[in-house]
């Protein structure tokens, strides 16, 4: 018998689903990922996943307590 994991996988969010939760735009999303920067994403052959752990990490690494940084 196989031992399963009952956790299940974190749900992935497509582009316009991540767009809506940073509140920016999908295309702000594409340009990013074409120049780099941005937060990480999945690529699963045509299509771009975002995990939400990756979305609010990206968010904490661009907290800033001022405009000098």
């Amino acid at each position: 018998m196989t031992n399963h994991s009952t956790t299940p996988a974190p749900a992935l969010m497509n582009e316009r689903e991540a767009a809506a939760y940073l509140n920016l735009s999908h295309r702000t999303l594409q340009a990013w990922r074409v120049r780099g920067g941005g937060p990480q994403f999945i690529k699963l052959g045509s299509n771009v996943r975002y995990r939400p752990a990756d979305l609010g990490a990206w968010l904490a690494e661009n907290t800033r307590a001022n405009t000098a940084t």
